[in-house]
Order: C-alpha cells, then structure tokens, then sequence
C-alpha cells in the first residue's frame, strides 16, 4: 500500500473510532491501540507532509474563541412544521393534499430528532457556514463549534454536488454520552442539564470551541437546498448526499400511500425506546418537488409536510393556586401553579390554563385538586384533567377573576372569543411594558441595547410610560447614568440602537405598535396597499377589507385603534422623532407595461422555466402576483400535475387558463 493510501486509510479507521468513542459513547478498540494507531499516523504525515488532511485526527480540534455570535439571515427560510398527534388529523392532512395535487404521489418518512436545527453552507466543497434556526429568518453563526462535530464533513472528497448549497440537519447527543457527561457534572458539583436536547443546545452556545470539542455531539443532516433543483424527489435528494459524505439517517422509507406512514409511526412508537438517541415524532413529506411546489407554504410553515408527535407523557400533581398574567394585548391569561413533579426530564411547577372556560367549563377545577399534566408537543405543560377520586370533600371551585390583576379595570370579553381582556392599555403596567418590549424586538425595531429587562426598569424609574419616550432618552443620558444600572458604554449602545430604529421601514413600525391582529405578514399587507399612515388612519373597515388577505376582524381591530385619540397622538410623536410612516417605493425597472393592470397566479410545472422566473416575467412586464384564486384573478398560467382544487375553482369563476407559451405570446 503506498504512503497516501496508509495515510487515508488510516485517517478513515480513526475517525471511525472517534466517533464511536466520543459521540456514541460505544468504544470498540482499547486507549492503547487508539492511540499506538494515532502516532502511526503522525508519523507518516510528517514524512509525506503533501499527503496531510487539514481535517485529519492528528489536527487539534477547537481552540477558537467566539466573542459573540454574529446574526445571519438565512438564504431559504428555516419554517417550522404543523403539528398533529393523532391518525385522522393525519387522515385529514392526507385528504388535503389529494384534494390539491390527485392520488399520484408518494410520501417520505423521517425520524423527528429532538435536537437543535441547524444549517449548513458549503462552497466548492469546504463547509463554510453553520448557522442555527434563530427565528426561521434569521439565526446564529456558530461554524467554529459546528466544525469540532465528528459526524460533520468539513471538505467533501467525491460527488457531483454543486458549487454552492445548503444542507440542514438535527444536532443531537446520543443518550450514553448524556448520561456519561451529566455524571461528571454531578462529581465536580455541577448542575446537570435535564435532557440531552438542552445539553445540546448549551453546547452550541458556548464560546469556546474547545470545550464545545470535548462535548461529543452528532448531526443527522435531511434537507438540500440550491438554486437551480438537481433532483426530482427528496428520497433522490437523500440518496445523493448520503453518496457526497453526509451523515443521513437510515430509518427513513419511502412509501406509496398514508396506511404506509401510519405503519412507520405504529412501529417507531415502540421501537424508538431502542434507539441510542431521543426522537419526539415523525416527520411525514410528500416526495415529489413539483407537487412540494404546488402545494406551497402558509406564513409559518409548508403545506407538503408534517409532523407527528409521539404521546406525551403524563403525570399527576396538586394543583397550589390560580394565578394571571396580563399580555401586550390585554389578554388575561391563567396560569397553574403546581406542587413541583418530573416530567420527560424537566421539573415542572407551572403550567398554561388557556383561559376561562378551560377552569369553569372543561376542567371545573377546585382548589387543591389532583390533577394530571402532559407536555403539550413536549414543550409547554398543560393539565389534561382532573383525578375527582382524589378530590378533597369541601373545597371551592375555582371562579375566574373579574378584575385586572394588575391594574383592578373590570375585564371585557368580546362575543365569540374565549379570552378575557383589560381594555385599559393605556394605564395597565404589564401591557404597556409588553409592547414596548414587543416594539424593540428582532422581528420589529430591532433596537440593540435595549432588552425586555432594561425596558421595565426604565418603566418602574419613570424614563418611559410610551413607546415614544423611548425617543427622548438622549435627553435624559445624564439622569440614566444617575441610576448605577448603566455604564457609560451601555447607555451609548442603547442610544445607537435608538437613533437606528429610526430607519426601520414602515411595515416594521407598524407591526412593532401591537395592534391586535396585526402580525408581521397582515402588517405587510396593511403597508403595501396603503403606503402611509394617514391613507391607513383613514380607512373605513370596508376599505381595509379590500386590501389583500385583510378579514373582518383585523378590519376591525385597526378602525378601533386608529379611532383612540392618545394612539393618534403617540403616532405624532413617533413621526415627530423621524420614524417612517410612508412605505419604501422599490424601484423596478419595467421591460414593458404590457400587463399593468393585470394579475396573474402560476401553477404547476414547466419545461422551459420555473415558476420564480415566470413570476418574474410578469412582474417586470407591470403585472401582478396573487397568491389566491378569486374574482379579481385575470389570468392563470398552467402547468403540468396543477392541482385539481385550483383547476376547479379557476373554472367555477370563468377565469382564462393559459399556458407558459401563451403567456409570452401576449408579450410579442
């Protein structure tokens, strides 16, 4: 065998031991012999140093230190999935799509992880950039700690993959390895982490990779992402990579119809207790691109996919008390305080109530009941019921407060709502710190420097009552270093990331003043049909139900703010600090107006071009997207395997059907 052969077959061996020893905790050579075959290797790269791998066990792993994680926006968005936790919402998700798409096509079934989501860039085969979820549109950088992950290839030896793409995965530990760290944290007087998921994500968090190295965590990767699509299905997609070096989960089948994903689910609710690692569901995805594609994606999540939890586990405890929360929107929400029990590795001393009728009406909750708990998709406990056989002769049953909590206003609750509300936003202390909180949030005024914590204590100091004065703490810069809380260089930041806010574009400030209703996309929506605060505060409720995708609801929610004189006074004074109230004009150079005024929805699959760049056809010729079928719909541009529903609706409404050929004849 020559050098470069020892040296790389080698280099396979150890890495292979590696992982075994530090990520599965499941040694299969002795120290010794690990190490005796470590030196082997030292010793043949530095004879044939022209033979080193960068990558090679003999490199040192870890060593940089990350002073802070840098944020980055993700080039495909990270989208959670839908959740449901039994057969007939699985049923119903299955009926769904043959509704959209027809009876051909094929499901892939995956293991759901419960791990840390992660995405990977590589770039002419060398891993380039690790970054987490964050909030789906945005994440972390964390590729110096990714990189000290066994599982992870740095640079791809083989494979026709492209120059750029992204692959995205699960970060996990491995039970053994859990409990063997967990040990160790117990031995030196340390807190040990509840769940490998949590010790996971500690992991990732920590700023030195070296530490992050001696930590064994793994990676199932299950999602490619390019520009141009190199495969007709995900199962090929899967195949692919598993063939460029990626770790790819083997439990994955491809199947032909739902009674194929229900036989996947029955036989991994048993067997995951096998499996050397936590699962918490199975992830269900229609095979097929071009159908993924048709059946598109809600605001949150895609319409193609799904997910099954596994169910939860169930204790039982005594419920102490009853107390509320008051939201940003004025919402009372009740809470479960319990005697503290374990469940599926957490202590548990709280959990969610929902609201009224769930105490009076479902539960007929007493004080001090028995009652059982289960953590809602694992994450957010909640009682199921009531043990009554262990319920205690006497005891009161527990009546929903009607007063605020906070501020003693008598609370409202609208007809066909369950909530109950203070409607005193104005003067309600939990409200008004929630939406100053809301306000200077990521997804809304991104305000660095200032954080949910240093926003009630400015509150309690009496810097701030509104979200305006916020805008007149330069003034105040001497009276806040006064308080002791905040030093020079901290003040400085606050007020950086304030005087920045100020570009934010009007669709961020109008999601940031949290009115009800009104999200990040239904803010959107508001922007780009009225451009400015003044056409929005004058709108009638049937002139905003006009603007896309705007219902009865948010229609009135926002004629009801916009009518409260002191929220049209905090408008004037946010526009008197500079913010923006009149939507960013993009500039977009036509190739022709020939279809101003005209609106288009594409569907289905071409052979000439892809649907982005149709859309874009349409858009620089003066036409316009829609995202719906309706009466306003003047043209829809047909494919091959478009869904059926579209088909039968765009017929119903005597809509014109024409094909990609036909669409650029119009143009000639």
């Amino acid at each position: 065998m020559s050098p470069k052969d020892q040296i790389k077959a080698l280099t396979a061996e150890l890495r292979q031991h590696t992982y075994n020893y530090y990520v599965l905790a499941m040694p299969t050579i002795s120290d010794y012999d690990f190490d005796q075959k470590l030196e082997q290797l030292s010793k043949l790269e530095k004879q044939f140093p022209e033979f080193l791998d960068p990558e090679s066990p003999t490199q040192v792993v870890g060593g940089d230190i990350t002073k802070e994680f840098v944020t980055v926006k993700h080039r495909w968005p990270m989208l959670s999935l839908g959740n449901t936790y039994n057969e007939q919402e699985l049923i119903d998700f299955d009926q769904r799509i043959r509704k959209s798409i027809g009876d051909n096509f094929e499901y892939v079934c995956e293991l759901k992880f419960d791990g840390l989501s992660m995405s990977l860039t590589y770039e002419n085969g060398k891993l380039a950039r690790a970054v987490t979820r964050g909030d789906g549109a945005q994440g972390d950088e964390v590729t110096t700690n990714v990189r000290t992950i066994h599982s992870i290839p740095k640079k791809l030896d083989n494979g026709n993959y492209p120059d750029l793409f992204e692959i995205r995965g699960e970060v996990f530990m491995h039970l053994k390895a859990f409990e063997r760290l967990n040990k160790e944290r117990v031995d030196n007087s340390e807190v040990p982490y509840a769940n490998p998921r949590n010790f996971a994500s500690g992991t990732m968090k920590l700023q030195d990779s070296a530490e992050v190295a001696r930590r064994p965590l793994d990676c199932f990767l299950y999602g490619l992402y390019t520009e141009k699509t190199l495969f007709k299905t995900h199962w090929e997609s899967l195949e692919a990579v598993k063939n460029w070096g990626f770790h790819v989960n083997n439990h994955s089948r491809l199947v032909s119809d739902i009674n194929g994903v229900l036989e996947f689910i029955n036989h991994w609710d048993i067997a995951r207790h096998d499996l050397s690692y936590d699962i918490d569901g199975i992830v269900i995805k229609i095979n097929n691109y071009s159908q993924q594609q048709e059946l598109g994606f809600t605001a949150k999540s895609p319409r193609w996919a799904i997910s099954y939890k596994f169910k939860a586990e169930r204790v039982e405890t005594e419920l102490l008390a009853v107390t509320y929360q008051v939201g940003r929107t004025g919402a009372v929400t009740p809470v479960a305080n319990l005697k503290p029990v374990l469940l599926a590795g957490t202590t548990v001393k709280r959990a969610t109530l929902h609201n009224a009728d769930e105490i009076t009406e479902r539960l007929k909750l007493h004080e001090h009941d028995t009652v059982f708990v289960e953590k809602g998709g694992e994450i957010i406990p909640k009682i199921i019921s009531v043990n009554l056989d262990k319920r205690k002769p006497g005891t009161k049953a527990i009546e929903y407060i009607n007063h605020c909590p906070a501020c003693n206003t008598k609370l409202l609750r609208a007809d066909g709502e369950a909530a109950w509300y203070c409607p005193n936003d104005e003067g309600c202390p939990p409200q008004i710190m929630g939406k100053m909180q809301h306000y200077i949030g990521r997804k809304a005024m991104n305000i660095d420097g200032l954080g949910d914590e240093t926003i009630e204590t400015l509150y309690r100091q009496d810097f701030i009552k509104h979200i305006s004065d916020i805008y007149h703490l330069f003034e105040r810069a001497d009276d806040l270093k006064k308080l002791g809380r905040f030093g020079e260089k901290s003040i400085n930041n606050m007020l950086d990331g304030i005087e920045r806010s100020k570009q934010q574009p009007f669709e961020k400030v109008m999601f940031g003043m949290g009115i009800r209703y009104v999200g990040e996309t239904v803010a959107k929506k508001l922007v780009a049909h009225f451009k400015t605060i003044d056409n929005l505060m004058a709108a009638t409720a049937e002139e905003l139900i006009a603007a896309e995708e705007i219902g009865g609801r948010i229609a009135e929610s926002v004629t009801e703010y916009f009518a409260d004189e002191s929220h049209r006074q905090e408008i004037e004074r946010l526009r008197a600090s500079g913010l923006q109230f009149v939507a960013e004009e993009k500039e977009v150079n036509l190739a022709s107006e020939k279809f101003s005024g005209q609106s288009f929805i594409i569907s289905g699959v071409f052979e000439k071009y892809s649907r982005d760049e149709l859309k874009d056809i349409i858009e620089q010729n003066g036409g316009k997207i829609l995202s719906s079928i309706s009466a306003k719909l003047n043209y829809l541009v047909a494919g091959e395997n478009m869904g059926p529903a579209k088909l039968e609706k765009a017929n119903k409404l005597n809509i014109p059907i024409i094909s990609d050929e036909e669409l650029l004849a119009m143009l000639s």
